[in-house]
């Protein structure tokens, strides 16, 4: 039977490189994305990019949006990503942070 794990899938700040690899899922697993928090802790506004799925044929979710100023922006989805996909992302600034939720299932 399978085992559902609620896990953070990333916690941290955003890099410059907007392909940076944020979470592959391991073999044998499945993993559920399930909510996303991209917070932009400056006094200046920002850009995110963020996608999924296989290394070859991802799918932006997000691309370039404007993140205002010491705000929060929060996505609710259910995204199945399968073994070895990944989720990608970056930002303009540093200052970008991501925190993204789901549940593997393995």
């Amino acid at each position: 039977m399978a085992t559902n794990t609620p896990a953070v899938l990333f916690r941290g700040a955003a890099t410059l490189t907007t392909t940076t690899v944020l979470y592959t899922v391991p073999s044998s697993t499945t993993t559920v994305v399930t909510n996303i928090a991209v917070t932009n802790t400056a006094a200046t506004a920002a850009t995110f990019t963020l996608a999924m799925g296989p290394s070859a044929g991802q799918v932006a979710l997000h691309t370039t949006t404007a993140i205002a100023a010491n705000s929060t922006i929060y996505i609710d989805l259910k995204q199945v990503l399968l073994t070895t996909n990944t989720l990608t992302g970056g930002a303009s600034a540093t200052t970008v942070n991501f925190q993204i939720s789901g549940m593997t299932v393995a």
